[in-house]
């Protein structure tokens, strides 16, 4: 050992170690901050009044309101690690008093079966709402503070992982957003190329299945043998939370290529028979886990029934997201070698028969908790469609490659079996064409 590194370690030792992570009760009670703390103790002390002052119950709405505002408009200007201190607090200072709780609880079981139960059951709802709904409440009844919590989720998602406590401000926000974008306050609308410009850009901004290459691209995708649908919040004027692309037929489509073709003819509407839905994208990260997709396709399809009465066949071309990833977990290394090579291969070629095999055993046989593996499948099964074909080449564009060697699903929506395919699906047997199931090896 040299003499560098010999006294390099010495003064090594003499330093002190890191100082551990003090949760939001101990630095508050502190007087210095350490290490890489965003907010001293003081300034952590003046957010958690600040916050408490919103929800006093001795303030007036209006007065609440005027708060509200006030923390909103230091959250915007606060430094991201200033803003994960507002999130620890909300989420280990603001949540329900425990004992409170647990004492609720006792009560409920004591009264089980009497006359107090359902007044046990209100005592006991009442003691697990937490001041941290309350603070949500508050800021959501604020003009901007709908869009506020969304964006404020949408930025709290990607630390859950490092820091599982604030999964307390997450679910909460969740379990309020599923009451507040609950499908009865949503607007179905149409999009189209008449409406305002910065609407369809936000078509460009989210389109999360087929990127839109160009402005021509998009007027392609919006013209007169399309259509586009999105739900929009009364609060968020001019922002679709979720929208639907669908392409106006007479076949199954098989390939995205032609959908997407932006010098092809439009179709005759007046021979149209078939919906596709060939692009559903989610626009709000903050809205993760609120489900209104199935809403969509239910309304899209009653609407569209409407205008076009000689439509009766309704079915999407998907990608399989999932695929490429588990075949390579999965598969043998022959194959996957020569796959790489689909492009090459002949119909009756054995490795395309192989490929063909497997991504119908990963659409139909691959579930974890009674769920398809692949997402796209989880969400499409799930809303009662059946695996009604699978297409080779569908998608030869790079993301396709990578996701499932250009291979695409068309979901069937048969609007007479849709329960019929719940309930198979929910006794763990995927719903399947025969065409399909004939591609099993």
């Amino acid at each position: 050992m040299n003499a560098s590194t010999w006294i390099n370690e010495r003064v090594n030792k003499l330093r002190p170690a890191a100082p551990a992570h003090r949760s939001v009760a101990e630095r508050i009670k502190a007087r210095l901050r350490q290490g890489d703390e965003a907010l001293s103790p003081r300034a952590l002390r003046q957010r958690m009044e600040d916050i408490q002052g919103v929800v006093d119950p001795m303030v007036s709405e209006v007065e609440g309101g005027r708060r509200a505002q006030v923390l909103m408009d230091w959250y915007t200007r606060a430094e991201a690690a200033e803003r994960r201190d507002v999130w620890r607090l909300l989420s280990e200072l603001f949540k329900a008093d425990p004992d409170k709780v647990r004492k609720a609880q006792a009560d409920l079981a004591a009264a089980a079966g009497t006359p107090d139960e359902a007044a046990a059951e209100v005592r006991f709802r009442r003691a697990t709402v937490s001041p941290r709904r309350r603070v949500l409440q508050r800021i959501s009844a604020h003009p901007d503070g709908i869009r506020f919590l969304v964006d404020l989720r949408a930025e709290l998602q990607p630390h859950l992982k490092a820091e599982p406590s604030l999964q307390a401000l997450d679910v909460e926000m969740e379990y309020m957003f599923s009451t507040w974008f609950d499908v009865g306050f949503l607007e179905l609308r149409r999009i189209s190329w008449d409406s305002p410009a910065s609407l369809v850009e936000k078509l460009i901004k989210y389109e999360a299945v087929h990127d839109i290459r160009s402005w021509a691209d998009v007027k392609n995708r919006l013209d007169s043998d399309r259509r586009c649908y999105g739900f929009f919040h009364p609060r968020l004027p001019g922002e679709p939370l979720i929208f639907v692309e669908v392409a106006l037929m007479n076949h199954i489509a098989e390939s995205i290529t032609p959908l997407l073709d932006e010098a092809a003819a439009p179709d005759d509407l007046t021979r149209a028979t078939t919906a596709i839905f060939y692009s559903i994208s989610n626009t709000q990260t903050g809205l993760r886990g609120v489900s209104f997709g199935d809403s969509l396709i239910k309304h899209v399809v009653e609407t569209l029934k409407a205008e076009f009465p000689r439509l009766k066949v309704f079915a999407t071309l998907s990608p399989i997201p999932g695929l490429r990833p588990w075949l390579q977990r999965n598969a043998p290394a022959d194959l996957l070698a020569a796959w790489e090579r689909w492009h090459e291969l002949g119909e009756h070629d054995t490795p395309r028969r192989a490929l063909l095999g497997w991504a119908a055993r990963y659409l139909t046989q691959e579930l974890v908790d009674g769920k398809p593996l692949d997402p796209v499948a989880r969400f499409h099964l799930g809303n009662g469609a059946r695996v009604e074909r699978l297409n080779w080449g569908a998608d030869p564009s790079a993301k396709g490659v990578k996701q499932s060697y250009g291979l695409m699903v068309n979901y069937l929506y048969d609007l007479k079996r849709l329960d019929r395919h719940r309930n198979q699906l929910a006794a763990g047997k995927v719903p399947m064409s025969g065409g399909v199931e004939d591609l099993y090896l």
